[in-house]
């Protein structure tokens, strides 16, 4: 059965001082929703201190703060390290669990950690809203569940057999938790499964410079060294890499990025994230399972092609993995794939997602992806350029 939500009643957001937390929190507040964040203090800052940054980088005017009630906790701690008052406001107030705290790390070396925040801390956090007045959950997942495969992935709970990483295991298995919670406690549950997610397609403002960007970084970081390695120390190290610097100020490297047009990273700004998000929450409140994707995925050759133009760098192709085993990779292209060796599976990606309803929703609203091109490339990098990858923020 179906249970109306009400028009304005109080979310609980988890990871608000997150990327894609923040953003619904924030969007929360613009529309004159009551919101409680669940943060931690970190960095000799307290939860509020960190949520006052936050509100004050989105630019939200004082009127819209007012909805706002942070409650420093912790969800890897049991109770949430919730106090019994905010405890009391948790089961008297929250209405709907917006939950997008995350553990997004890909490494091996970390799963302890990643299971900690993103299967513990699930448990924990229902464990709170047990006895709340709780009424829907709202679970921010990933289309990455689907592991590893090619071709289709369902827009539904389907089963997974292997993965990439211990994040996109650890996801699969948040959402069989949630699910059987929610079906044993008759909440209406939505899955919001988000492809790779990257700043403002109209800012390029973000809060976060992993997935789309590392590799680009990384790229950008090779052009620091050795134009400086040539233009300051006589460029030796360039050399040896078979790296020059043309008359013209374009730095080739000889980098070879194991790819094919068969593949391809689906990315989707954030502010189209966000815009799915609140007209899939409103046009299906029975809930279900919802692929936030782009329709059209950009291959690898067209990203190295951005890049080049963007940071004027010339001699990154796109090779088949047959070429690395007749000529092996020379010692750009090994510091290069040590550097990205989290993020290689998804430049050979083959999967497509599935998005029918999604689509159907977003159709109704006149929600569009924005198209991943140039200038929207250009943007985002001035912006990370702008903030030094994040260190100015």
């Amino acid at each position: 059965m179906t249970i109306p939500y009400h028009n304005q009643h109080t979310f609980l957001v988890t990871g608000g001082t997150g990327f894609l937390g923040s953003h619904v929190a924030m969007s929360l507040l613009s529309r004159g929703h009551q919101v409680l964040v669940l943060a931690r203090g970190r960095n000799g800052r307290t939860a509020p201190q960190r949520m006052d940054r936050i509100l004050d980088w989105f630019g939200l005017r004082k009127e819209q703060r007012l909805g706002l009630k942070v409650l420093q906790g912790d969800l890897n701690e049991p109770g949430l390290g919730l106090g019994a008052q905010d405890a009391g406001i948790v089961a008297g107030e929250a209405y709907e669990i917006v939950h997008c705290a995350s553990d997004t790390s890909f490494s091996s070396r970390k799963r302890e950690q990643v299971e900690k925040t993103n299967v513990l801390g699930l448990e924990n956090l229902l464990n709170v809203i047990h006895k709340s007045k709780c009424r829907g959950f709202h679970l921010i997942s990933t289309a990455y569940v689907a592991g590893r495969r090619s071709g289709l992935c369902a827009e539904g709970f389907d089963q997974a057999v292997e993965f990439h990483n211990v994040y996109e295991e650890t996801k699969f298995r948040a959402e069989g938790i949630i699910s059987e919670y929610c079906t044993q406690n008759s909440l209406n549950l939505h899955v919001y499964r988000p492809s790779i997610v990257y700043g403002n397609s109209s800012t390029g403002k973000t809060t976060l410079f992993n997935a789309l960007y590392f590799p680009i970084r990384t790229l950008h970081f090779f052009q620091k060294l050795y134009a400086r390695d040539i233009l300051e120390f006589g460029g030796k190290k360039a050399r040896e890499m078979g790296v020059r610097l043309d008359n013209d100020g374009v730095l080739h490297l000889p980098l070879r990025i194991q790819s094919s047009d068969e593949c391809g990273l689906n990315l989707i700004p954030v502010n189209h994230f966000v815009e799915a998000f609140m007209a899939i929450r409103q046009g299906c409140p029975e809930g279900g399972v919802f692929h936030i994707v782009n329709p059209q995925r950009t291959t690898i050759n067209r990203l190295a092609d951005y890049t080049q133009r963007f940071f004027k760098l010339d001699g990154i192709r796109i090779a088949e993995p047959e070429e690395f085993v007749k000529q092996p990779r020379n010692g750009l292209e090994i510091l290069f794939n040590n550097h990205i060796r989290y993020y290689s599976p998804y430049m050979q990606d083959k999967r497509i997602f599935e998005n029918f309803r999604t689509s159907a929703i977003l159709a109704g609203k006149n929600i569009a992806c924005p198209e991943f091109s140039y200038p929207v490339f250009a943007i985002c990098m001035d912006y990370a350029l702008e903030t030094d990858w994040g260190r100015l923020l």
